[in-house]
């Protein structure tokens, strides 16, 4: 008799691995903002920068705005001589008024009558001049023309600084009974002018003139002191100045304090109409309109990036 096979042993049964308990759901979905901030945790806080290199930035960033301001919308200039006493103060070996000058205007509108104007001195105002010669020394001739960006330095003897009398096209002369300059016929009203010596002089006499087209009469408010068209390059059509030649039109006295105040611009012609059409004179609030958008849209992005980065 064949004894019945025995059965194999059962294996030990293993326990079956318990299973960690489900998250509850609110805790399983970790929002975007809770991961940023637990990831912000151990990242290293940006190291600071050390002052001397803040302010070797910061002080080359003012001298890049500097340029720019001074080069394309306006620039402090010194009036050196009295010639446009007492509108503006100035007189050789003392402090002259610092006028800010308005680069932009003129890219609208070309100079009117009683407009006070910086410009290059014309060929035939500056052929016999005699240039004091800058420093050769590289360091001297930047602290000069950094002086000139400021207006604590003569920018250019060649620049000059005079009130437009006459534009192109008109005939100006001197004077009627009353000394008065006639401009087309017409005497001018000129309460700026200052007699330095009391009353005019006979100096002031000139023959007509007409102005050419595209050019300025342009003279000083102190009469009796003024080399201008009346005299620069020996006088006439030599004494006009070129359109090209304007720099800007003087705008505000900005130093010294005690003379804070803007620099007139009295129509002397009165009644002439020698504004631009009026499309031509709604150009710059149009540019301002449309540049706002870009502005405004640059803006936003900005604050929003700033935000984004806040969170962070």
């Amino acid at each position: 008799m064949v004894p019945p096979k025995a059965e194999p042993a059962a294996k030990p049964s293993t326990p079956a691995k318990s299973e960690a308990p489900a998250k509850p759901e609110a805790e399983a979905e970790e929002t975007d903002e809770e991961r940023r901030r637990r990831q912000g945790k151990h990242r290293r806080p940006p190291r600071k920068q050390p002052l001397w290199r803040e302010l070797l930035v910061l002080a080359g960033v003012a001298l890049v705005l500097t340029f720019a301001i001074q080069h394309f919308i306006g620039r402090v200039y010194s009036i050196p001589s009295g010639s446009m006493e007492k509108t503006l103060h100035g007189c050789p070996g003392c402090t002259g008024d610092r006028v800010f000058v308005d680069k932009i205007v003129y890219d609208f509108r070309d100079p009117s009558p009683g407009d006070v104007v910086v410009f290059q001195g014309p060929n035939t105002w500056t052929e016999n001049d005699i240039r004091d010669k800058r420093s050769d020394n590289p360091l001297v001739r930047g602290l000069q023309y950094m002086g000139s960006l400021i207006g604590v330095a003569p920018p250019d003897e060649r620049d000059f600084v005079k009130r437009v009398i006459a534009v192109g096209g008109q005939t100006v002369e001197c004077c009627d009974e009353q000394n008065r300059v006639l401009v087309d016929g017409k005497p001018l009203d000129e309460p700026y002018i200052y007699w330095e010596h009391g009353t005019p002089s006979e100096r002031n006499q000139f023959a007509r003139v007409t102005v050419p087209e595209g050019t300025l009469w342009v003279m000083g408010d102190n009469r009796d002191n003024s080399s201008d068209s009346r005299f620069q390059g020996g006088g006439g059509i030599r004494g006009v100045v070129p359109l090209g030649k304007v720099i800007g039109k003087a705008r505000y006295i900005v130093l010294p304090p005690s003379r804070w105040r803007g620099v007139g611009d009295h129509n002397p012609q009165g009644d002439v109409d020698l504004a631009a059409a009026a499309w031509q004179q709604g150009i710059p609030a149009g540019l301002g309109v449309a540049a706002a958008w870009p502005v405004l849209w640059i803006g936003r992005r900005a604050k929003i990036a700033l935000t984004s980065r806040k969170a962070d």
